[in-house]
């Protein structure tokens, strides 16, 4: 069972939203873009706020660390593959978002096995800050204009960037972490120097 926390249910409560979203936009839902956008925003919002809550109230757990990003990719991923299926989004795009959230998983779980752990960057924030808007804003305008259009492009752009900043962050670290070993094993009265 998970501690019954603020943030824990807030995480909670954003993996729960994930088939309402799913279903308003693919069922045959009464102002189901509405029910999808609404859900989808006020999920979006308590990404940021379980984070906050966890941290001033000294409530982080293992289980909030773990399924607090699994559940933002949930929310993602669904919400993506739900609009490629209705042919408002191209796949190309929801795989280069896919494959940079999954890709970006794995090297925070090969960090975290060295002991390395890289916080969001302000690049990381802004890409997901516009991963949400091009999302809500795909869902709400349908046919899309130009200027969602624009704004799924910029968020690509920047999911694309923060990607590969957080890959050339992580390798900077592998290597300092590698220099500092080869450091320690060098120094004078360490065995096999003289």
């Amino acid at each position: 069972m998970f501690p019954l926390n603020l943030p824990n249910v807030l995480t909670m409560l954003r993996i729960l939203a994930v088939p309402v979203i799913v279903v308003a936009l693919l069922g045959e839902t009464p102002n189901g873009d509405a029910l999808a956008a609404g859900v989808f925003a006020l999920a979006a919002l308590t990404d940021g706020l379980d984070g906050y809550f966890a941290r001033s109230r000294d409530a982080v757990t293992t289980f909030g660390k773990l399924m607090d990003p699994l559940a933002d990719k949930l929310l993602i991923v669904a919400a993506l593959v739900s609009l490629v299926s209705l042919d408002r989004l191209a796949a190309w795009v929801a795989m280069v978002i896919i494959a940079r959230e999954l890709a970006v998983t794995g090297l925070r779980a090969v960090a975290a096995e060295r002991g390395i752990v890289i916080s969001a960057s302000p690049l990381g924030k802004a890409k997901t800050i516009l991963q949400v808007a091009a999302v809500i804003a795909l869902i709400a305008a349908d046919p899309s204009p130009l200027w969602v259009d624009v704004l799924v492009y910029v968020a690509v752009a920047m999911t694309v960037i923060s990607g590969l900043d957080y890959f050339f962050g992580l390798r900077k670290r592998f290597e300092e972490q590698a220099e500092k070993r080869a450091g320690a094993k060098t120094k004078p009265g360490s065995p096999g120097v003289s």
